[in-house]
């Protein structure tokens, strides 16, 4: 699968990414930059995480508008992968690409920590992940707390995209392993279709046993090889 992985000024996890990138059988990736306004040949897309634009005005509010993000919205409809990591999600908020919209941390403080999560849908990005299953995958944000109108959240729930939720150790999904204030522990969502997901956590930094975890692995290898199967 080719994969390109989108840069934004002031974007600071693409190497990151290609680096955790490196470890998955049967890719390969490159660069695109936010001004460009074709994305080429490539079958899946990774905005990754950093402070695109300074965040000046608010996180992905600025970036949501780069010539990139016109194919990027065109891609999503055609039904190629695409994945938005911390500051990546923020800006498929920004573009509706996503609903609802990530604000400041509850405790309005720079979060960067291990957190646990717990996956239980069928989405495509989870396939290698077993029902329940912990992984162990670190956070860096100011901006991560996820809100939507209840409606809102009530569908993303009855539809099977909350992907993702903050959890404890064990696997206890409650207010004390909530490191940011989202709204029922929601880290991680899909769009309706089911292509596009939005996470907070960082899986390219728990993509070897030398950071502490490679449980990202199993979300990077879910994305490739569900999705090669259907582009």
């Amino acid at each position: 699968m080719k994969i390109g992985i989108v840069v934004f000024p002031g974007t600071w996890s693409d190497r990151d990414c290609k680096q955790a990138l490196n470890n998955i059988p049967n890719t390969k990736s490159s660069y695109l930059w936010h001004k460009d306004s074709n994305v080429g040949d490539v079958e899946a897309i990774i905005l990754p995480g950093g402070f695109s634009h300074g965040d000046y005005l608010r996180a992905g509010a600025i970036a949501q508008f780069s010539p990139i993000m016109k194919e990027v919205a065109c891609f999503a409809k055609k039904g190629f992968p695409i994945l938005g990591i911390c500051n990546g999600f923020q800006i498929l908020c920004e573009s509706k690409l996503l609903p609802g919209t990530l604000i400041r941390n509850r405790d309005l403080k720079f979060k960067c920590c291990d957190t646990y999560l717990k996956s239980s849908t069928r989405s495509k990005f989870s396939s290698l992940i077993y029902n329940s299953q912990v992984l162990k995958i670190p956070i860096s944000h100011g901006e991560g707390n996820y809100q939507a109108y209840p409606n809102t959240i009530k569908a993303l729930f009855e539809n099977d995209q909350v992907v993702f939720r903050y959890c404890s150790k064990e696997g206890y999904v409650d207010e004390d392993s909530n490191p940011n204030g989202s709204v029922d522990n929601i880290a991680g969502i899909t769009n309706i279709e089911g292509n596009v997901l939005g996470m907070m956590p960082h899986p390219e930094r728990s993509s070897s046993l030398d950071l502490g975890s490679e449980d990202g692995n199993l979300i990077f290898r879910s994305m490739v090889e569900s999705f090669s199967q259907a582009v």
